[in-house]
C-alpha cells in the first residue's frame, strides 16, 4: 500500500514544526528534520520500503519526546499519532519487524498515559498490549521487548507481571534506562492505588511508602545513566523526596561478624545497612554516645558506625548475585563478590532481596558508566 504524499508532507510539518526545549534539544531536533527528509525521499523512490517507514516513525517518536512540555503546536500526541501510522504501514508489509511493533507500543502506551485513567486510555493500554505480545512472539529473548508495555496499573496481577519482566530486561542489560524508569513508574502507581485502597491489609504486602521509596530508587538510576532526558529530570523531581536521602536506599540484612562468613547462624545479626554512590554498610549504632553533625548540616555517619561494620566499597564489586549456601541461615541468601572475596548476607524476604540486587547492580552500573557524580549529586545535593 503506497503511502499517499499527504501524509509525508503532513509528517514533515510537524517534525519541522518542532523547536526544542533548550539549545541542546534544538541541535538534535535539525539531526531529526535531516533524517526525515531521508526517509521520505526513499519512500518517494519506493513506497514500499518498510525500513524508511520504520526509521522514519522513530523520527516521529523521538521529535515527540523532544517537544517542549509548554508547546501546543504541534503537540506530542500529533507526533506520536503520525508514528503509529507509519509503524501500522510497516508491519503490514513486514509483519516480521518485532523492533516496529515494540517501539509501536512505547508510542501507544505514551499516548495513553497522556489521558490519564479514562477509558481512552483503557483502550490505548489494551492495543499497546497487543502489540508488545507481538514483539515478543517475534523476538521473545530480547531485553527490549521484556521491559513490558504497563496496561490497567489498577489490575495487581499484571502489574507484578509487569514489574517481573522490567526486573528480567535490566538483568539483561543492566543499564537499560527505559526498562529502568518504566519499572520505577510502574511502581509509584502501583503504590497510589495501594494507598487508595486504603494501603496493604496484608502485613507480608509491601506498604505504599516502600513502594514510594522503591520507585524513586530506580528513576534516579535512570536519570543518573541519562542526566539529559528531561523527562527523567521532572520524574526525579517528583519522587526524590521519597528517598532515605543522604542514602538511596536503607533497610536490613543479616551479616556475620567482619571477616567470619562461616560464624554459627546464632552469629548473624539482622542490622541496618545503607546503599550509596559509594558503598553498603552495614550500621551499628554505637550506644549513648552523641552524634556529631557534619558542615553540611547532615548526621555525620562515620560517627555512627562502628569499626567493625561491614562494609562494601562499589568499586571493588565483581558480582552480585542470588544465593542459596547451606552455610547461611535460612531466608534469601545474597553473594557480593568482590576484588577481596566475597561477602554474604541474607535479606528478610525474596522481595526484598530482589530490591538490594537491582540497587547494588545500578549503583555499579552508574559507576561503571561514569555517572556517579551524576548519582551523588541526586542523593547528597
Amino acid at each position: 500500500m503506497q503511502q499517499p504524499s499527504y501524509q509525508n508532507n503532513a509528517a514533515m510539518e510537524l517534525i519541522n514544526s518542532v523547536t526544542g526545549a533548550d539549545e541542546e534539544g534544538r541541535s538534535r531536533q535539525r539531526v531529526l528534520v535531516y533524517a526525515a527528509r531521508r526517509y521520505a525521499t526513499a519512500l518517494e523512490r519506493n513506497p514500499e520500503d518498510y525500513d524508511a517507514l520504520y526509521n522514519w516513525a522513530l523520527v516521529l517518536q523521538e521529535s515527540a519526546d523532544n517537544v517542549s512540555p509548554d508547546s501546543t503546536s504541534p503537540s506530542k500526541d500529533a507526533l506520536l499519532e503520525e508514528a503509529c501510522k507509519k509503524y501500522d504501514e510497516a508491519t503490514r508489509l513486514c509483519p516480521t519487524l518485532h523492533d516496529a511493533f515494540y517501539n509501536w507500543a512505547i508510542a501507544i502506551s505514551d499516548q495513553a498515559k497522556m489521558r490519564g485513567r479514562t477509558k481512552e486510555a483503557e483502550e490505548l493500554w489494551e492495543q499497546a498490549t497487543k502489540n508488545y505480545e507481538k514483539a515478543v512472539q517475534l523476538n521473545w529473548n530480547s531485553p527490549q521487548e521484556l521491559s513490558a508495555i504497563v496496561p490497567a496499573r489498577e489490575k495487581q496481577k499484571i502489574v507484578r507481571t509487569a514489574i517481573s519482566k522490567f526486573r528480567a530486561a535490566i538483568q539483561l542489560q543492566f543499564d537499560f534506562h527505559r526498562a529502568i524508569y518504566n519499572l520505577g513508574t510502574v511502581l509509584y502507581g502501583l503504590a497510589e492505588d495501594t494507598l487508595r485502597t486504603g494501603g496493604s491489609t496484608n502485613p507480608k504486602e509491601v506498604s505504599p511508602n516502600e513502594l514510594y521509596s522503591q520507585s524513586a530508587i530506580y528513576i534516579a538510576a535512570a536519570h543518573a545513566l541519562k542526566p539529559n532526558y528531561s523527562v527523567y529530570s521532572s520524574a526525579l523531581r517528583l519522587v526524590r523526596s521519597m528517598l532515605p536521602l543522604p542514602h538511596l536506599k536503607d533497610g536490613y540484612l543479616t551479616a556475620p561478624p567482619v571477616g567470619n562468613t562461616v560464624a554459627p547462624h546464632s552469629d548473624w545479626k539482622r542490622t541496618e545497612f545503607f546503599l550509596n554512590h559509594e558503598a553498603l554498610q552495614q550500621v551499628i549504632r554505637v550506644e549513648q554516645k552523641q552524634v556529631s553533625q557534619s558542615l553540611s548540616g547532615r548526621t555525620a555517619d562515620v560517627a555512627n558506625i562502628d569499626k567493625r561494620a561491614v562494609r562494601v566499597d562499589i568499586l571493588d564489586i565483581v558480582s552480585v548475585s542470588a544465593c542459596a549456601d547451606l552455610t547461611l541461615p535460612p531466608g534469601a541468601g545474597l553473594c557480593i563478590q568482590t576484588t577481596h572475596g566475597p561477602v554474604f548476607l541474607v535479606a528478610d524476604s525474596w522481595e526484598s532481596l530482589d530490591g538490594w540486587l537491582d540497587a547494588i547492580r545500578l549503583v555499579y552500573t552508574i559507576y561503571a558508566r561514569g555517572k556517579t557524580d551524576v548519582l551523588a549529586g541526586i542523593i547528597t545535593g
